[in-house]
């Protein structure tokens, strides 16, 4: 059975107070698990039924009756998550031998015992799923919550190059389908000044490169509409070539910041988005 994930509204900075749990927030694909009358049926958040990629979570120690919410990732030699590789995964849908295993990583419980525990407060949420996973293996675990102190855990990350975090109310219910401000993600964005060296014609996106002059990725994230205005009206000036797709503008010509999650394998940003201009 398919429940609709609660969702997240984003703050731009952590903060201390006991009212919340501070969690890592996890860099991979969230995974909606669900056992009901012994029938296992794994779904993305937006209800793409992925049961069959995933053979391993089939026979996971979860009684029937019951629907998790988590993430689902691959981690690195480090044990970090590695989205590229758990994106590769998740895109294989056929021959998963040798594959590399997921890790499905819980932070909630809608069902129990065949009945909806939604409307319970997380904390006494958190009391069931630890009885549901008493012990964390590398296939299943428990995401950690820590109690008040989102600061000291979004440095943690920074320090260690994770994701972010995840402040959520201990006495919030879990809202299914919705985008509430009882649950809080702070992204730990890294930021570059980048050149903006052309653009798409038939969508919204621009080019961007790196000081150096090697492309940086497109960007399609965070741009005010007056300043796409701007610039698209600055492409006849700074135009130095184009073709069925592309405008091209002198690399150094115009200069913006960006905050964005990662450099891919690729080098690329990752899901750049404008801050100002530089």
């Amino acid at each position: 059975m398919f429940i609709s994930p609660m969702l997240l509204h984003r703050v731009e900075k952590p903060f201390v107070d006991s009212d919340y749990l501070a969690e890592l927030k996890l860099d991979g694909i969230r995974l909606i698990y669900s056992n009901i009358d012994g029938c296992v049926k794994l779904y993305t958040r937006h209800k793409t039924d992925v049961t069959n990629r995933f053979p391993e979570l089939h026979s996971l120690p979860i009684p029937p009756g019951t629907i998790l919410d988590g993430e689902i990732v691959v981690t690195d030699s480090n044990g970090k998550p590695d989205f590229e590789a758990m994106q590769s995964r998740f895109l294989r849908t056929k021959n998963l031998d040798g594959q590399q295993h997921v890790s499905y990583c819980v932070f909630d419980v809608i069902y129990h015992k065949g009945e909806t525990v939604a409307k319970l407060p997380l904390i006494e949420r958190k009391v069931i799923l630890h009885s549901l996973i008493p012990k964390d293996t590398a296939l299943l675990s428990k995401v950690l919550s820590v109690e008040g102190n989102g600061t000291t855990l979004f440095n943690l990350c920074q320090a260690q190059g994770l994701e972010g975090i995840v402040l959520k109310r201990k006495n919030s219910i879990y809202e299914m389908n919705k985008r509430s401000k009882s649950w809080l993600k702070v992204i730990n964005y890294a930021y570059e000044d980048v050149w903006i060296h052309g653009l798409r014609k038939d969508e919204f996106g621009w080019l961007l490169a790196f000081s150096d002059g090697n492309h940086a990725g497109i960007m399609e994230l965070g741009v005010p509409t007056d300043t796409r205005k701007k610039v698209y009206g600055m492409a006849g000036e700074l135009k130095t070539g184009e073709n069925d797709k592309f405008i091209y503008f002198d690399k150094e010509s115009l200069k913006c910041r960006v905050k964005y999650r990662n450099v891919t394998k690729a080098g690329l940003l990752r899901l750049p988005s404008f801050v100002e201009f530089a």
